[in-house]
């Protein structure tokens, strides 16, 4: 696909872009809606292959392929009226919106993909999930990562409920920081060194040769201090706690 619209521009449909661009020395051409008129105002001084359109039924008459990324509460209002042909291909990000719902209200016969890239698409190392598997949508994410195509979408609802854990991330390692500071450490330090620490964790993720759990095991000592907290602190009931908040939005996302 050398012609992609993009209709919502927010933080993952800047990643996209900046992936697909940023770098590349033939970068398709690349159709935004004016929704997010600053980003994408934005990208398109940034990139000369990038173009803000009128409208998005603009972005749609010019693509071959179109992403779908606005909010999900304001999808009624971003879709209507939209017309997709049936030799466009429509991949949705949307969280929560279900491929039957699509196609009642885009009311097309074109091929219809959900997806979930991660923000690390920017850095070309987003592994998307999409369903059903297309070769076109499979092909752009596999320039952003990797894709990993599922069967069914409520498969694809348990890896978009593990994508709602990212911020609680963020979250944690702001709590640590938190933490430190009260101790008397300088705030700005102990950000500092709460980032580089897990910043080594990203790296270790990259060994897919050891589990998650065998990496766990390796940072830790017997009776140690790792183990002391997570023993401790992400003891049984913690667990439990997440796999029920887990179990209560997978709930939500059928």
């Amino acid at each position: 696909m050398k012609r992609i619209g993009i209709i919502g521009v927010g933080e993952i449909g800047r990643a996209i872009v900046d992936g697909l661009c940023d770098g590349v020395e033939e970068p398709p051409e690349i159709y935004l809606s004016p929704r997010g008129a600053r980003t994408a105002a934005e990208l398109s001084q940034q990139y000369p292959n990038v173009r803000v359109c009128t409208d998005n039924q603009d972005v749609v008459n010019r693509c071959e392929l179109v992403i779908l990324a606005v909010r999900p509460q304001e999808r009624a209002e971003a879709l209507a009226g939209l017309r997709i042909g049936s030799d466009r291909v429509a991949a949705s990000v949307m969280t929560g919106v279900a491929i039957s719902e699509l196609r009642r209200t885009l009311g097309t016969g074109a091929p219809v993909v959900r997806a979930i890239p991660l923000p690390a698409a920017r850095e070309r190392q987003s592994v998307t999930v999409t369903c059903p598997s297309h070769t076109a949508v499979d092909d752009l994410f596999g320039h952003l990562g990797g894709t990993l195509p599922v069967a069914d979408e409520a498969t694809l609802n348990v890896y978009q409920a593990l994508t709602a854990t990212l911020t609680t991330h963020y979250w944690y390692l702001a709590t640590l920081t938190a933490w430190a500071a009260r101790q008397g450490i300088p705030a700005e330090d102990a950000d500092r060194y709460v980032r580089g620490l897990f910043q080594g964790v990203g790296h270790a993720l990259s060994d897919e040769t050891r589990s998650l759990h065998q990496l766990a095991a390796d940072h830790e000592t017997p009776k140690g201090a790792n183990e002391r907290i997570r023993t401790t602190w992400f003891d049984t009931a913690n667990s439990d706690a997440l796999g029920k908040a887990l179990d209560a939005l997978l709930s939500d996302l059928k």
